[in-house]
């Protein structure tokens, strides 16, 4: 990719747009808090979750997504005829990695982010669907299984390189690289997680659990830091 005024732009909001504290900012509008001061501290969809509920952590979740994918799609913007396709897909790459570390160190809260598991998702949706969904696929069925998020999404880190590499049989070197990537960086930013797991700590996500009555704000704040 040639290094122009443009692309510099570009690959800069990309990188805005992944800073977009979403779980931050809804929390302090709705809630008055800063969620990263709050159960697991990580200013992103599981936490949200777990500290304000579903329907917060629904949005979160969803606008995470989209922060990923919105990103890639940028290169439809810099788009010139004449470039061969793996030009197109390192671009579609550099502003994908642009947004997660948005997400990671956001700019607009003195970069301290999450850990850009639901960007990454928006990102290798936008790059490799047919990855994604089986991914998907397996973080779900660990999830159900297991309930644990922290698990899940490692081990659907995990498998998305294999299903690169063995079921989509990418010819894009770049994208084999980048599959590997993900692996290890999601392994790397769930090290706390890994932890708990092994030593019996890590908390689960209640399924279906009945209604009980609702919680003062004080309440909810004290039982979920003691989750943790």
């Amino acid at each position: 990719m040639l290094i122009t005024p443009i692309n510099i732009l570009a690959l800069v909001f990309a990188y805005l747009i992944g800073s977009v504290p979403t779980s931050v900012w809804l929390g302090k509008y709705y809630h008055g808090i800063d969620i990263r001061e709050h159960g697991s501290g990580n200013a992103g969809a599981t936490n949200t979750f777990r500290i304000f509920g579903k329907k917060l952590g629904i949005t979160v979740l969803i606008i995470d997504i989209l922060k990923g994918w919105i990103a890639v799609k940028l290169f439809y913007v810099l788009y010139e005829s004449g470039q061969s396709v793996d030009e197109l897909f390192n671009l579609k790459i550099r502003l994908g990695i642009c947004a997660l570390l948005g997400h990671v160190f956001p700019i607009y809260v003195g970069f301290k982010g999450g850990k850009g598991v639901a960007t990454l998702l928006g990102i290798i949706l936008a790059l490799n669907h047919e990855a994604a969904l089986m991914s998907i696929g397996v973080f779900l069925i660990v999830f159900l299984i297991t309930r644990y998020v922290s698990l899940s999404s490692i081990l659907a880190g995990l498998f998305f390189p294999v299903v690169v590499m063995v079921i989509s049989k990418t010819s894009q070197p770049a994208m084999v690289v980048f599959a590997l990537m993900i692996s290890v960086a999601v392994v790397i930013t769930h090290q706390k997680n890994i932890e708990r797991l092994l030593s019996n700590k890590e908390s689960r996500v209640k399924l279906f659990s009945k209604k009980t009555q609702p919680e003062t704000k004080s309440e909810q704040l004290n039982n979920e830091l003691k989750v943790e």
